[in-house]
């Protein structure tokens, strides 16, 4: 197990980051593809479908080859909205990140580094909505390499960020993530992270019932620390 540290991104670290973020995401491709393939309009399309076929041509061949045709396109579904998401950061946040994370006070992004490569990725950001009562902290693109998983580098991260919405004076801190990404989920519930509700990200997500689930913590403040 190699020894990692945790130090604010560098512009020679994009490469890696990317990477990370593009890895990270197709990773839960096969995951959603089993999950469409248990959804019951899936299945009234390929054994409805099926059936349908073989009672008008009498055949059970191009039945079959009929659902076996379909299994494509239900594995570009079950990618589209993990692809969906990696364009969507690297033409937002992700686009320029020293931009995006570094240039003001309240926001930053750090990588975990093993061995002179970057294996974890954590942003940060404040939320901005005049509306909210509490100052809140929006965490982002967590993500650790498959290789380094299960030396405590995601939940470090994870304090990390806290950490910083402590010094940085902000209540709370919110994050999203996916329904079939357990392990994350039930790593944010370990540290305190309550779920606030759920939604799609994008349509594609809704086609293939991805749910993305909200969650908030809340930073105790200074007066209670101090009692």
């Amino acid at each position: 197990m190699a020894p990692y540290h945790i130090r604010k991104y560098q512009e020679s670290d994009r490469k890696w980051v990317v990477g990370l973020l593009s890895r990270g995401m197709a990773e839960h491709a096969p995951a959603t593809f089993r999950q469409l393939l248990k959804l019951p309009r899936t299945l009234i399309l390929l054994l409805g479908g099926a059936l349908a076929l073989h009672l008008v041509s009498g055949s059970w061949l191009l039945a079959l080859l009929f659902s076996l045709s379909l299994l494509p396109a239900l594995w570009f579904l079950a990618k589209k909205p993990w692809m969906e998401y990696v364009d969507m950061a690297l033409r937002t946040d992700m686009s320029d990140i020293t931009k995006s994370y570094l240039s003001e006070r309240g926001s930053c992004f750090w990588v975990a580094e093993s061995e002179e490569k970057v294996v974890g990725t954590v942003g940060a950001l404040p939320v901005d909505d005049p509306t909210l009562r509490e100052k809140q902290l929006q965490l982002f693109h967590l993500s650790v390499d498959s290789e380094h998983r299960g030396q405590g580098i995601a939940k470090a991260l994870v304090r990390t960020v806290l950490q910083f919405a402590r010094d940085q004076g902000y209540s709370e801190v919110i994050l999203d993530t996916g329904t079939i990404q357990l392990s994350a989920m039930a790593l944010y519930q370990s540290m305190g992270f309550k779920k606030t509700g759920q939604s799609f990200f994008c349509v594609w997500a809704r086609l293939v019932a991805l749910h993305t689930v909200h969650f908030i913590y809340h930073l105790p403040s200074s007066k209670v620390e101090s009692l």
